[in-house]
């Protein structure tokens, strides 16, 4: 019996620790924004993570995505981040895609830059 509680509990604590990492992607979409383009975007006349997202409504987001055009059009949103926005990493591609549909024109309101 011991062993069974013991199991169940490391099941629980993985299934918890699994549905907190699935459904932070826009959270870690802000923080890569904040992190790696925030600055050089602020020289695009881009004040914060909620304007750059808000370019485009959700729809038009996800129409980016199929056609596999969304760095470019993050590049032309933000020209001096295009460098950092190349070289950005699959996971990150999809963590700042989340952030941006997340809180597109049509979607919810950000609560930090």
């Amino acid at each position: 019996m011991k062993r069974f509680v013991s199991f169940m509990m490391a099941v629980f604590v993985g299934v918890a620790l699994f549905t907190t990492a699935a459904s932070a992607d826009a959270r870690h979409g802000q923080k890569f924004y904040l992190k790696k383009i925030s600055g050089k975007c602020r020289k695009d006349g881009i004040k914060n993570g909620g304007m750059f997202a808000k370019i485009h409504t959700r729809d038009q987001w996800d129409r980016l995505k199929e056609k596999g055009k969304l760095q470019k059009e993050w590049s032309r949103i933000c020209p001096h981040a295009a460098k950092k926005i190349k070289k950005m990493k699959k996971k990150d591609v999809k963590n700042l895609f989340d952030f941006v549909w997340k809180y597109a024109k049509d979607g919810e309101e950000p609560s930090c830059g």
